[in-house]
Parts: structure tokens; C-alpha cells; sequence
């Protein structure tokens, strides 16, 4: 066995392509392994800003000798009535480089067939891993990919070199010119040049001789020391580094060799809302901030360098002089902002297109008012008018210079320039916690009045784009609109407000007026069904039970709070043997009643003990049940239902449903309706039969 090294250098990755490619990278040479029959240990995978490279352990010199069987026609397209060899039996062999003497009928579920079986000898590693090798370069897909030179072929930046060693030996590679080698090159400052790799053992060793951490977890591990020695190295501040993973994440794909340097800047930039200081440094200058032991910004900074340098000092002012420049524009754009009050900005929204057919960013602004205006009275009354006015300035920060500038800001200057003009902090909170959560799994708005304008301005997106004909495929979904309904189904969720979703979508929907193609009730169904859609996604993929899931939802969803109360108490019964046994009756009794609707039950057409004390306990056991469900105690509600095991159980032993008499049959199944109708109105149990 023999151990593989593959390199691919090149001109410097951006960093959110490397991990997407290394994952590429090694998934495609697993599949094609598998698909030669090569077999092989451990896989590593390293990647810097000028490489990526697997390297793959005990990987055998030659594939396994395989028997291979080659399934050709039918025994009746293969011979005559002679018995005598066809066109058909003489081209197979002969496609197949055998004579028809060779091939042999076997038996298969579909008749007789002719079959070619043939030994095949397995061929060299060495031949087959430079084939693999070259497929894997070609086939590398990128978020953007680019053409140099003459090359028809495209990567994500220029090839620079390939190393391609299985153990000491050079495999054979060629791509757009550039001939494999067992050459790498070192870091591009400290040590550019190209020097011999002559095992995969010594490959690590040999880059960081040369300035390059080859493996990206350690070097992750090197930038986090570096920032944090920085910060301590640096007499002028006393502090930490604020560690932003994300960060960290793509400074360490930006890097080599990581070197850490800390700066500082004038303290009259901390009168800047924190969020401008910490994106005016993150998103442009890939800096780190520094807090003091109660988590408050100091005016110092860390940047982390792709290179030793000479003099730190030097290094340290070049840095705080570029940010200097963007803190000095921040806090421009701040005080000019300040000038004009955010009410004033609000008929400046005429000037932004929200969607060619759905109009302004002035006319969802007030439709998003009115929306909060009906979602405030059902949800917190007493906080209407102050949800109003939220929803009316919440948009108009995009019409400011700091958000032109940073438009992930939007919202966080809302906040803090309707300070400045003197509102309420619980509408300031609003305004910036609308956009909450932000993605799947972050936090929502703390605030109710925040949470009830997140919810009309995404409602009305949803309910806008449906109206209209742009939902989302399987491929495409431009606005987002799975994301925008997971928000809006946590936010639900999370801030436990009772509402009926179907209520909201015929009123936003009508809030549109002719703007939307669309506006019927069919269309409510869509959008409600598509939401439903990304609820049931959602709880499977929060571990709930999937049977209990599509029970639940199969008989309604409106109500997120009712759906997950009523899948949380089908989860805690579902372990009964009672209810197990329950739930295949009443899929029993559901192909049984088909289309049947009437529930009206008379006693005296009763002829079997088993339908008399069915029907006895089915009226003790709705009221009870009803009872419970109108107090929304699903548990409760279902431990009273499993009363009924034993006699549906009975009533299928003894009861013929189906009897000849035309009266009797159709109060049997009266029964049974009226029996599922109550079940129903929890949930189909009979979903959960696996």
C-alpha cells in the first residue's frame, strides 16, 4: 500500500471558496474510488489561501481481479426458431469483444437472457489515480469560476502547480499546460520559492519550514493566539479581543502564516453606535474589535497579517491609518444622517422600488403599518399605536447615508437616530429588532412590538410574491421566501402569540388591492400550504416525530401554537400499546367509511351487543374529549380517546359493517364517522402506522 499526496496550487482562493472545495475535493475522490474498486484509509484535507490538497492513506497498489457479467438479450431475440445465433446475439458478443460461443443463458425474473461472464484483470493504481486526479480538477465547481490565458477550462483563480506523489513516485498529470510535479511552493513573502516534497509524511513539516500551516485547524488555532498576544503585547490598551468566529473563520482562510498586530483610534469614534465601529472594522478591514472586562468597546483593534514584517510599529500605523479613513466617513455620514429626522425620510421610500409589480418601498411601508395595526390588536391591543409608529419609521433608515454605505446596518441606525430624534426606546428597539431572527436558529426580537412589525413586513413579502406568481421551485427562491416564512413561524412560535395564520393572509393579501394578480381564496391555500411545508421541515428537522408531524398537519394547520401542542402530546402517548393498537383500527375504520360524512347515529337500528357499547362509551368519551380540546389539553384529550381500544376492537369482532340491510349498514358507518370525526379533531392517528 502506498499513500497518495494531491495538490493543486494557485493564484490566492478567495476565502468562503476553500472549505466548500476542500469538501468537493475529497467527496469526489471517495465516489471515484468506490466506482474503480480502489481501496483506501484515511483522508486529510489541508487548504490555504495558494492550495488545496488531500492526502489519502493505504491506498492499494492494484485493484482486486473482479468477475464481471454483462446481461445481453433474450433468448428469443438472441436465436432464431433454428436455434441458430441472431443479429442481435452476434452484435452483443461482438460489442462486447467475444464470440458468440462465449455467452451462456442465464435465468433472470424476466425469462431466459444471454450473459457474458469474463474475468477482469485489476489494473495499477498508478494508471488509475492520474485519471481520477484530472477528472476531480475538471469537475471542481466554485461560487464564481474564471478563464486565463488561453485555457478553455475554468477554476476558481489561475492554476499555478500541481503535486501529485503516490508514495515516492510522480503521477502523471496534465492540465491547460501544467505538467505534475512533486514541487510545491512556500509562502509568497517569506518563502517564495518552489522546493521537492519526497513523501507525504514529511508534507506538513516541509511548508511550515517554509511559512505555510498547511492544515487549516491549526492554523485557525494560530490566529486565535495571535490576536489574543497581540491585545497583551500592546501596552496602550487594556482589554481582549472580542473573538467573532465568523471572522476568525475567514482571516484564517486569508492567511498563511498568521501574525497578529495591534492598533488603536481615536476615541472620539466611540460615539459611533457600536454595530458601525464593529462593521466598519469586520466587513472592511477583516479587523478585530477589543471590550473592556464589561464587554464595552476600547479604541483599539487587532489585524492579523499574511506576513512577518519588520517593523510592527510601522505595520501598526499603516493599519490605523486606513481605518482611520472609513471611521472618519462613518462618523460623516453619522452626523449628516442626524440632521434629518427619520419621520422625514419616510416619503423618501417613493424612491425605492420594493418589486416592478408590487410598487414602492412608500407603499409596502404602509401596508406594513396597516398590517401591524390588525396583527397589534389581536396580539398585544395595548400596544397598537406604538407598533404603529415603529412600522411606520422602520424603513426609513434605508434612505440614509450610513446605510448606503452599510446596508447590513439597516435597522441598527433606525434605532439609533429615532433616539436622537426623541421616540420612545421600546419603538428604537423596534425599529432595529424587526429584522430578527436574521437566519435559521438566531434569536428573535425580545420585544413584542418588534416581533409584531417583523411579522407584517414578512407577511406581506410572502403573501406579495405569491400574489403575483413568484414562488419559489426546487431551485430557485429569489426573495427568500422559505427563509422569510421559518421567521415568521419562529417568531410565532417563540413569542407564543395565538393567531390564525389564514386570518392574516386574506387580510395582507387584501391590503394589495389590484397590485396582485391574484388575491382569491385559492391563493390563500397555496400560501398557507407552503407554510405548513416549511413547519413540518422545520419539526422533523428539530427531532420531532415525522408520523406525529404529518398526523397533526394532515387535519389542519392555522394555529403554530395549537400544531405544536397537539404533535407534543401525540409524541408522549404514541409509546402506549393501547394507542398503537387504536391507531391501526382507525385506519381500519378510515378505508372503511371513504367518502362517507353523516354522523347521525340511531339506537334503535342497533342489532349487536359490540355497536350498542361502542356507541355508550363514544358519547361518554366526545364529551369528555371535547372538553378537553376546547381547553387545548391534547394529552388529556387523547388519554380519554385510548378508552375506546377495547371496544373497536370488539365492535370489528362481532359487527358486520357492511350487512344487507341498507338502514343498519348505513348507521354502521355513521358510527364509525362520528368516531373518526372526533379523532380527527386532534389528529389522523392513522399516519402513524409505520
Amino acid at each position: 500500500m502506498q499513500d497518495l499526496l494531491f495538490e493543486i496550487g494557485t493564484e490566492e482562493l478567495p476565502a468562503s471558496f476553500q472549505a466548500p472545495a476542500l469538501k468537493q475535493l475529497k467527496d469526489k475522490f471517495i465516489g471515484k474510488a468506490k466506482d474503480l474498486n480502489i481501496e483506501h484509509g484515511e483522508i486529510n484535507c489541508f487548504a490555504t489561501p495558494r492550495r488545496l490538497a488531500i492526502t489519502v492513506k493505504d491506498i492499494i497498489e492494484k485493484q482486486e481481479d473482479s468477475k464481471e457479467e454483462l446481461l445481453g438479450p433474450s433468448k428469443k431475440a438472441a436465436y432464431d426458431a433454428d436455434g441458430n445465433p441472431t443479429k442481435a446475439a452476434e452484435g452483443f458478443a461482438r460489442s462486447k469483444g467475444a464470440s458468440v460461443e462465449e455467452l451462456k443463458l442465464v435465468e433472470t425474473p424476466k425469462g431466459e437472457y444471454l450473459m457474458l461472464v469474463r474475468e477482469v484483470k485489476g489494473q495499477n493504481s498508478t494508471a488509475l489515480l492520474p485519471i481520477i486526479l484530472k477528472e476531480i480538477i475538471q469537475e471542481l465547481s466554485f461560487a464564481k469560476s474564471m478563464k486565463w490565458g488561453s485555457n478553455l477550462s475554468t477554476f476558481a483563480r489561475p492554476i499555478q502547480w500541481i503535486l501529485a506523489l503516490f508514495g515516492e513516485t510522480v503521477l502523471g498529470i496534465e492540465h491547460d499546460g501544467i505538467v505534475s510535479s512533486n514541487t510545491t511552493r512556500g509562502h509568497r513573502f517569506l518563502a517564495n520559492k518552489s522546493f521537492e516534497i519526497n513523501n507525504i509524511s514529511s508534507y506538513e513539516s516541509d511548508l511550515l519550514a517554509n511559512f505555510v500551516v498547511a492544515d487549516p485547524g491549526k492554523r485557525r488555532k494560530m490566529v486565535i493566539t495571535e490576536i489574543k498576544q497581540a491585545v497583551s503585547d500592546w501596552q496602550q490598551t487594556a482589554g481582549n479581543v472580542a473573538i467573532d468566529e465568523a471572522l476568525v473563520d475567514t482571516v484564517n482562510n486569508l492567511v498563511e502564516y498568521p501574525y497578529g498586530v495591534c492598533g488603536e483610534f481615536d476615541e472620539k469614534f466611540l460615539q459611533l453606535p457600536d454595530e458601525v465601529l464593529i462593521t466598519s472594522m469586520r466587513e472592511h478591514q477583516k479587523y478585530f474589535t477589543v471590550v473592556d472586562d464589561e464587554g464595552h468597546l476600547v479604541s483599539s483593534f487587532v489585524a492579523v497579517n499574511n506576513t512577518r514584517v519588520n517593523s510592527i510599529d510601522v505595520t501598526r500605523k499603516g493599519h490605523q491609518r486606513v481605518l482611520r479613513a472609513r471611521l472618519e466617513d462613518a462618523l460623516f455620514f453619522f452626523e449628516t444622517d442626524k440632521q434629518e429626522k427619520l419621520e422625514d425620510r419616510v416619503q423618501s421610500l417613493k424612491g425605492i422600488v420594493f418589486q416592478a409589480k408590487l410598487g414602492t418601498m412608500a407603499e409596502k411601508n404602509e401596508r406594513i403599518v396597516k398590517l401591524t395595526r390588525v396583527l397589534a390588536g389581536l396580539i398585544k391591543p395595548e400596544l397598537v399605536e406604538d407598533a404603529c409608529r415603529a412600522a411606520r419609521l422602520c424603513k426609513a433608515d434605508l434612505m440614509s447615508d450610513m446605510v448606503g454605505e452599510f446596508p447590513s446596518l439597516q435597522g441598527v441606525m433606525g434605532a439609533a437616530y429615532s433616539l436622537h430624534d426623541g421616540e420612545k426606546e421600546a419603538i428604537s428597539v423596534a425599529i432595529k429588532e424587526h429584522y430578527m431572527p436574521k437566519r435559521s436558529g438566531a434569536d428573535i426580537p425580545t420585544g413584542d412590538i418588534g416581533a409584531i412589525v417583523g411579522l407584517a413586513d414578512r407577511i406581506d413579502t410572502i403573501v406579495g410574491c405569491f400574489g403575483i406568481g413568484q414562488v419559489p421551485t426546487g431551485t430557485a427562491d429569489p426573495f427568500g421566501l422559505r427563509r422569510l416564512t421559518l421567521a415568521v413561524l419562529h417568531t410565532i412560535e417563540g413569542k407564543a402569540y395565538t393567531v390564525s395564520l389564514a386570518d392574516i393572509i386574506r387580510k395582507a393579501l387584501a391590503l394589495y388591492g389590484d397590485k396582485v394578480d391574484d388575491a382569491s381564496s385559492d391563493t390563500v391555500v397555496k400560501i398557507l400550504d407552503f407554510m405548513k411545508g416549511r413547519y413540518a421541515n422545520d419539526s422533523v428537522a428539530k427531532g420531532q416525530n415525522a408520523g406525529a408531524v404529518d398526523a397533526v398537519l394532515s387535519v389542519r394547520f392555522d394555529d403554530v401554537l395549537d400544531s405544536n401542542s397537539r404533535i407534543a402530546a401525540l409524541e408522549k402517548v404514541r409509546g402506549d400499546e393501547s394507542f398503537t393498537v387504536l391507531a391501526g383500527s382507525f385506519k381500519r375504520i378510515r378505508n372503511i367509511i371513504k367518502q362517507n360524512s353523516a354522523t347521525t347515529v340511531e339506537t334503535d337500528l342497533f342489532e349487536e351487543n359490540s355497536e350498542k357499547e361502542l356507541y355508550a362509551l363514544f358519547i361518554e368519551v366526545e364529551k369528555e374529549m371535547n372538553g378537553y380540546i376546547a381547553d387545548t389539553d391534547y394529552l388529556s384529550a387523547l388519554k380519554v380517546m385510548l378508552k375506546m381500544k377495547e371496544p373497536v376492537d370488539s365492535f370489528f369482532d362481532n359487527v358486520m359493517v357492511m350487512a344487507e340491510d341498507e338502514k343498519i349498514k348505513t348507521n354502521r358507518l355513521n358510527l364509525l364517522t362520528a368516531l373518526a370525526s372526533l379523532i380527527l379533531g386532534i389528529a389522523d392517528i392513522s399516519k402513524m402506522q409505520d
